[in-house]
């Protein structure tokens, strides 16, 4: 059902849902969706919280994933994924854009979006995905001063604290961050770029009783490992930041491709969704059904065929 009448809110703040998936047990799995579409289908998918993506937000504006996005373009996007499936959203909130200051109007900023939780990172400014080579860090203490003040502006948001260390200080560099992030507030930890099973191991066992949180995006550091594997090694949640998106970007390629053959979408039609799928999926006769003046639509069966 659509999100617009008051029997089909939600019926607690975001960060409150989103604790209650974690005190559930098992591990959360939260596949990335880069806008409302995306978010109803991971949610018809089964999937109980969705995530947003840094890189994917950036990537869906033409941008690269440098820090170039401000905090009311992020808030463009919690608003219409947390608006259009009513799921608990984790969101990238890069370096905190700021300061301690800027990191507490993040905070509300995006839980007066819809937010559920959002994640920090001990980047500084040009920051980079965390995947790749070079990465500049804040000094430890900086980066907790950040995660105080998310956690002292924060009225329900859960606080999750990104520490891209293990890179250049090693395991043992970023469990000690992690541990003094804790003390700051943080909520739990996200290890980013490990590059073995072997290290996300050693990180859990580094901190028993934790909640950690994996990144599982393709194309990095990190190998293929399942949900389940996390689990058995200690982490509660894992996401697919940008998998939703580089499905779509790929076979969006595709389709102009297609065009630009054969003047015709026409080889692409077992590609896509139907206009019957399409609408199944946002819900279009039940928005119809909140507005008695709406004729009821009658899809189209088939093309006709010239």
């Amino acid at each position: 059902m659509p999100y617009l009448v008051a029997a089909d809110l939600p019926p607690s703040p975001a960060g409150e849902r989103f604790r209650a998936l974690l005190a559930a047990g098992g591990i959360l799995g939260i596949p990335g969706a880069q806008n409302g579409l995306a978010a109803l289908q991971a949610r018809a998918a089964g999937f109980s919280a969705v995530y947003l993506s840094g890189a994917a937000m950036s990537a869906s504006m033409g941008l690269p994933d440098l820090g170039v996005i401000t905090v009311e373009d992020v808030c463009f996007f919690v608003r219409q994924v947390a608006r259009a499936a009513g799921l608990p959203v984790l969101v990238d909130g890069d370096t905190g854009y700021g300061e301690a200051l800027n990191v507490m109007n993040m905070v509300r900023s995006f839980e007066e979006a819809g937010a559920a939780a959002v994640h920090i990172e001990d980047q500084i400014l040009p920051k980079k995905c965390g995947h790749l080579n070079d990465k500049k860090l804040a000094t430890p203490e900086e980066m907790a001063a950040k995660v105080a003040a998310a956690a002292k502006a924060r009225r329900h948001l859960f606080v999750i604290a990104r520490t891209d260390a293990a890179a250049s200080e090693g395991i043992e560099g970023a469990v000690a961050r992690a541990k003094l992030y804790l003390s700051a507030g943080a909520d739990a930890i996200f290890p980013e770029a490990l590059t073995s099973p072997a290290m996300f191991r050693a990180f859990a066992e580094r901190m028993p009783g934790v909640l950690l949180l994996a990144n599982m995006t393709e194309f990095g550091r990190t190998p293929f490992i399942a949900a389940e594997e996390f689990r058995e090694m200690g982490y509660r949640m894992v996401i697919w930041p940008v998998s939703s998106l580089r499905v779509a970007a790929h076979a969006q390629a595709e389709l102009y491709a297609a065009i630009q053959r054969d003047g015709s979408t026409h080889a692409m039609l077992p590609r896509m969704q139907t206009r019957a799928e399409l609408y199944a999926t946002i819900g279009y006769e039940e928005y119809e059904a909140l507005d008695a003046s709406i004729v009821k639509t009658v899809v189209p069966v088939g093309m006709p065929q010239g």
